[in-house]
């Protein structure tokens, strides 16, 4: 994305592209999201699996949404983005598609509810990731 259209301040870049993630993601049409300001707990990459709703009363999500993920990427300094981005192809991209097809095959109760994945990068190059439920 050219510099002028990223709308990022100054010393901030995204350590993937939408490419980098939907070449690893192959057929999987999963919509991807850039944030803008740094994490304060340090995530770079998220997934979040959308469950189908029972009740829809007027909030949540588009029902074409329902069953479906979505990634997002949150900026770094600059300065980290090269190492960053070299850990996150080599090691997050691969355990996202496991994520992904385990989430696929999952038992319906883990279906029902909401689940998200986010993984850090340590200055050392060291990946964690947490795993929530909504």
């Amino acid at each position: 994305m050219p510099a002028r259209n990223r709308q990022l301040p100054r010393g901030l870049s995204w350590p993937l592209t939408s490419t980098d993630i939907r070449s690893t993601l192959g057929a999987e049409d999963v919509p991807v999201g850039f944030w803008r300001a740094v994490r304060e707990d340090g995530v770079l990459v998220s997934a979040e699996w959308l469950p189908r709703l029972r009740g829809n009363y007027g909030g949540g999500i588009h029902p074409g949404l329902w069953e479906t993920f979505r990634v997002e990427v949150w900026p770094l300094p600059s300065a980290r983005r090269a190492a960053a981005r070299q850990t996150l192809r080599a090691e997050v991209l691969p355990a996202l598609v496991e994520w992904i097809a385990a989430a696929r095959s999952a038992p319906e109760g883990w279906q029902v509810v909401g689940h998200s994945r986010s993984w850090r990068v340590a200055d050392g190059g060291a990946v964690t990731y947490v795993d929530d439920r909504r």
